[in-house]
Protein backbone atom coordinates (compact mmCIF):
# COMPACT_ATOMS: atom_id res chain seq x y z
CA UNK A 1 0.00 0.00 0.00
CA UNK A 2 0.88 3.45 -0.78
CA UNK A 3 0.54 4.44 2.88
CA UNK A 4 3.03 1.78 3.89
CA UNK A 5 6.38 3.90 2.19
CA UNK A 6 8.92 4.21 4.47
CA UNK A 7 8.80 8.54 3.89
CA UNK A 8 4.57 8.33 4.21
CA UNK A 9 4.94 6.17 7.58
CA UNK A 10 7.95 8.41 8.60
CA UNK A 11 5.86 11.75 7.90
CA UNK A 12 2.69 9.83 10.31
CA UNK A 13 5.23 9.41 13.43
CA UNK A 14 6.54 12.66 13.03
CA UNK A 15 3.41 14.49 12.87
CA UNK A 16 1.48 12.48 15.72
CA UNK A 17 4.60 13.25 18.16
CA UNK A 18 4.09 17.37 16.64
CA UNK A 19 0.90 16.81 17.32
CA UNK A 20 0.95 15.17 20.79
CA UNK A 21 2.90 17.60 22.04
CA UNK A 22 1.96 20.40 20.52
CA UNK A 23 -1.57 20.07 21.90
CA UNK A 24 0.08 18.67 25.21
CA UNK A 25 1.81 21.51 25.89
CA UNK A 26 -1.60 23.81 25.42
CA UNK A 27 -3.31 22.32 28.40
CA UNK A 28 -0.38 21.74 30.75
CA UNK A 29 0.72 25.51 30.12
CA UNK A 30 -2.39 26.53 32.77
CA UNK A 31 0.62 25.42 35.14
CA UNK A 32 2.98 27.44 36.29
CA UNK A 33 6.34 26.37 37.85
CA UNK A 34 9.51 27.61 39.88
CA UNK A 35 12.43 26.31 37.48
CA UNK A 36 14.69 26.66 40.76
CA UNK A 37 12.12 25.03 43.27
CA UNK A 38 11.54 21.96 41.29
CA UNK A 39 15.24 22.00 40.91
CA UNK A 40 15.99 22.37 44.33
CA UNK A 41 17.36 25.70 44.99
CA UNK A 42 15.90 28.67 46.55
CA UNK A 43 14.11 31.47 43.77
CA UNK A 44 16.61 33.74 41.91
CA UNK A 45 16.04 37.14 42.97
CA UNK A 46 16.38 38.93 39.20
CA UNK A 47 15.93 42.71 38.32
CA UNK A 48 14.83 43.49 34.90
CA UNK A 49 12.91 46.35 33.30
CA UNK A 50 12.55 48.12 36.50
CA UNK A 51 10.74 45.09 38.07
CA UNK A 52 12.52 43.34 40.86
CA UNK A 53 12.35 39.66 42.30
CA UNK A 54 11.95 37.88 39.09
CA UNK A 55 12.41 33.61 38.77
CA UNK A 56 12.43 31.05 36.44
CA UNK A 57 8.58 31.05 37.01
CA UNK A 58 7.24 29.12 33.95
CA UNK A 59 4.64 27.62 32.30
CA UNK A 60 4.39 23.69 32.22
CA UNK A 61 4.36 24.09 28.64
CA UNK A 62 7.58 25.17 28.36
CA UNK A 63 8.75 21.13 28.98
CA UNK A 64 7.06 20.43 25.42
CA UNK A 65 7.35 22.98 23.03
CA UNK A 66 11.47 22.86 22.61
CA UNK A 67 10.47 19.45 21.51
CA UNK A 68 7.74 20.61 19.32
CA UNK A 69 10.70 23.01 17.31
CA UNK A 70 13.08 20.29 17.18
CA UNK A 71 10.39 17.91 15.13
CA UNK A 72 9.58 21.12 13.21
CA UNK A 73 13.63 21.03 12.14
CA UNK A 74 13.01 17.63 11.25
CA UNK A 75 10.25 17.38 9.14
CA UNK A 76 11.41 20.53 7.70
CA UNK A 77 14.77 18.92 6.87
CA UNK A 78 13.22 15.58 5.30
CA UNK A 79 9.50 16.94 3.83
CA UNK A 80 10.47 21.05 3.13
CA UNK A 81 8.35 23.78 3.74
CA UNK A 82 5.39 22.02 2.40
CA UNK A 83 5.38 19.89 4.91
CA UNK A 84 5.90 21.70 7.56
CA UNK A 85 3.17 24.07 6.65
CA UNK A 86 1.09 21.08 6.61
CA UNK A 87 1.47 19.48 10.08
CA UNK A 88 1.62 23.63 10.94
CA UNK A 89 -1.95 23.94 10.08
CA UNK A 90 -3.26 20.88 11.21
CA UNK A 91 -1.79 21.15 14.34
CA UNK A 92 -3.47 24.71 14.96
CA UNK A 93 -7.02 23.30 13.78
CA UNK A 94 -6.72 20.51 15.68
CA UNK A 95 -5.63 22.55 19.07
CA UNK A 96 -8.26 25.38 18.38
CA UNK A 97 -11.61 22.09 18.12
CA UNK A 98 -10.05 20.84 21.87
CA UNK A 99 -10.13 24.64 22.45
CA UNK A 100 -14.01 24.69 21.13
CA UNK A 101 -14.76 20.91 22.86
CA UNK A 102 -13.31 21.83 26.15
CA UNK A 103 -15.50 25.36 26.25
CA UNK A 104 -18.38 23.18 25.92
CA UNK A 105 -17.60 20.49 28.24
CA UNK A 106 -17.21 23.14 31.04
CA UNK A 107 -20.76 24.66 30.32
CA UNK A 108 -22.13 21.03 30.78
CA UNK A 109 -24.33 21.05 33.86
CA UNK A 110 -22.79 18.54 36.21
CA UNK A 111 -23.89 15.90 38.32
CA UNK A 112 -24.61 16.82 41.89
CA UNK A 113 -22.61 13.72 42.84
CA UNK A 114 -19.28 14.79 41.03
CA UNK A 115 -19.11 18.17 42.23
CA UNK A 116 -17.95 17.15 45.81
CA UNK A 117 -15.89 13.66 45.06
CA UNK A 118 -13.29 15.49 45.81
CA UNK A 119 -14.06 17.59 48.80
CA UNK A 120 -11.94 15.67 51.17
CA UNK A 121 -8.85 16.31 49.29
CA UNK A 122 -9.44 20.09 49.74
CA UNK A 123 -11.37 20.51 46.12
CA UNK A 124 -14.65 21.67 47.36
CA UNK A 125 -16.33 21.96 43.95
CA UNK A 126 -15.16 19.42 40.97
CA UNK A 127 -17.11 22.27 38.39
CA UNK A 128 -15.42 25.05 39.41
CA UNK A 129 -11.44 23.16 39.65
CA UNK A 130 -12.41 22.11 36.17
CA UNK A 131 -13.89 25.26 34.57
CA UNK A 132 -10.01 26.86 36.37
CA UNK A 133 -7.61 24.13 35.07
CA UNK A 134 -9.69 24.26 31.61
CA UNK A 135 -10.89 27.44 30.92
CA UNK A 136 -8.10 29.81 29.93
CA UNK A 137 -8.66 32.91 28.74
CA UNK A 138 -9.52 34.08 25.09
CA UNK A 139 -7.04 36.23 24.10
CA UNK A 140 -4.30 33.30 26.29
CA UNK A 141 -5.84 31.24 23.40
CA UNK A 142 -5.57 33.64 20.55
CA UNK A 143 -2.14 34.58 21.91
CA UNK A 144 -1.19 31.03 21.99
CA UNK A 145 -2.49 29.87 18.46
CA UNK A 146 -1.26 33.18 16.69
CA UNK A 147 2.96 32.88 18.57
CA UNK A 148 2.37 28.86 17.68
CA UNK A 149 1.90 29.45 13.89
CA UNK A 150 4.22 32.66 13.22
CA UNK A 151 7.05 31.26 15.11
CA UNK A 152 7.17 27.64 13.51
CA UNK A 153 7.03 30.28 10.31
CA UNK A 154 9.91 31.90 11.01
CA UNK A 155 11.71 28.64 12.08
CA UNK A 156 11.40 27.40 8.49
CA UNK A 157 12.38 30.81 7.31
CA UNK A 158 15.62 30.92 8.91
CA UNK A 159 16.48 27.31 8.39
CA UNK A 160 16.47 27.50 4.48
CA UNK A 161 18.10 30.46 4.58
CA UNK A 162 20.47 28.98 6.88
CA UNK A 163 20.57 26.04 4.55
CA UNK A 164 21.36 27.55 1.62
CA UNK A 165 24.37 29.22 2.74
CA UNK A 166 25.80 26.52 4.67
CA UNK A 167 24.40 23.21 2.39
CA UNK A 168 24.43 19.85 3.88
CA UNK A 169 27.05 21.03 6.64
CA UNK A 170 26.46 22.76 10.08
CA UNK A 171 22.94 20.76 11.24
CA UNK A 172 23.17 21.94 14.35
CA UNK A 173 23.97 25.71 13.08
CA UNK A 174 20.83 25.67 10.61
CA UNK A 175 18.60 24.04 13.48
CA UNK A 176 19.32 25.52 16.74
CA UNK A 177 19.52 28.72 14.81
CA UNK A 178 15.99 28.70 13.24
CA UNK A 179 14.75 27.41 17.14
CA UNK A 180 16.51 30.11 19.06
CA UNK A 181 15.32 32.78 16.98
CA UNK A 182 11.73 31.41 16.13
CA UNK A 183 11.25 31.21 20.33
CA UNK A 184 12.25 34.37 20.81
CA UNK A 185 9.49 35.37 18.39
CA UNK A 186 6.98 32.79 19.82
CA UNK A 187 7.87 34.04 23.69
CA UNK A 188 6.73 37.29 22.66
CA UNK A 189 3.68 37.37 20.31
CA UNK A 190 1.97 35.13 22.81
CA UNK A 191 3.04 37.20 25.97
CA UNK A 192 2.34 40.45 24.12
CA UNK A 193 -1.56 39.00 22.48
CA UNK A 194 -2.28 37.62 25.66
CA UNK A 195 -1.14 40.08 29.18
CA UNK A 196 -0.83 43.00 27.12
CA UNK A 197 -3.42 43.34 24.68
CA UNK A 198 -5.52 41.26 26.45
CA UNK A 199 -4.84 41.70 30.62
CA UNK A 200 -3.55 45.57 29.56
CA UNK A 201 0.38 44.60 31.79
CA UNK A 202 2.56 46.93 31.26
CA UNK A 203 4.86 46.38 28.17
CA UNK A 204 7.91 46.59 30.57
CA UNK A 205 6.58 43.41 32.91
CA UNK A 206 6.07 41.48 29.52
CA UNK A 207 9.31 42.44 28.13
CA UNK A 208 10.87 41.10 31.62
CA UNK A 209 8.84 38.12 31.44
CA UNK A 210 9.45 37.28 27.76
CA UNK A 211 12.96 37.77 28.58
CA UNK A 212 12.95 34.97 31.19
CA UNK A 213 11.39 32.47 29.43
CA UNK A 214 13.23 32.95 26.49
CA UNK A 215 16.81 32.36 28.63
CA UNK A 216 14.97 28.95 29.97
CA UNK A 217 13.96 28.30 25.78
CA UNK A 218 17.35 29.20 24.80
CA UNK A 219 19.50 26.46 26.79
CA UNK A 220 16.98 23.90 26.25
CA UNK A 221 17.67 24.73 22.74
CA UNK A 222 21.15 24.28 23.08
CA UNK A 223 20.50 21.01 25.37
CA UNK A 224 18.56 19.53 22.29
CA UNK A 225 21.17 20.09 19.39
CA UNK A 226 22.55 16.80 20.45
CA UNK A 227 19.12 14.93 20.29
CA UNK A 228 18.78 16.02 16.75
CA UNK A 229 21.80 14.90 15.80
CA UNK A 230 20.30 11.20 16.96
CA UNK A 231 17.17 11.60 15.87
CA UNK A 232 18.83 12.37 12.16
CA UNK A 233 21.16 9.25 12.30
CA UNK A 234 18.46 6.81 13.18
CA UNK A 235 15.65 8.31 10.64
CA UNK A 236 18.99 7.84 7.94
CA UNK A 237 19.33 4.26 8.88
CA UNK A 238 15.66 3.80 8.65
CA UNK A 239 15.09 5.78 5.34
CA UNK A 240 18.60 4.39 3.94
CA UNK A 241 21.30 6.72 2.26
CA UNK A 242 19.91 6.60 -0.92
CA UNK A 243 16.54 7.50 0.21
CA UNK A 244 17.58 10.16 2.57
CA UNK A 245 19.61 12.12 0.74
CA UNK A 246 16.74 12.12 -2.13
CA UNK A 247 14.04 13.49 0.59
CA UNK A 248 17.01 16.22 1.52
CA UNK A 249 17.47 17.20 -1.53
CA UNK A 250 13.59 17.53 -2.28
CA UNK A 251 13.14 19.46 0.55
CA UNK A 252 15.67 21.61 0.17
CA UNK A 253 14.66 22.31 -3.39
Amino acid sequence: MEILKKQNLLFIILGALFLANALLAEFIGVKIFSLENSLGYPSLDLSLFGFDNLGFNLTAGVLLWPVVFTLTDIINEYYGVKGVRVISFIAAGVIAYAFVMVYFSIHLKPANFWVTTQSNNNVPSMQSAFASIFGQGNWIIVGSLAAFLIGQFVDVFIFHRVKKITGDKAIWLRATGSTLVSQLVDSFVVLFIAFYLGANWDIRLVLAICTINYLYKFLMALIMTPVLYLVHYIIDNYLGKELSRKMMDEAAA
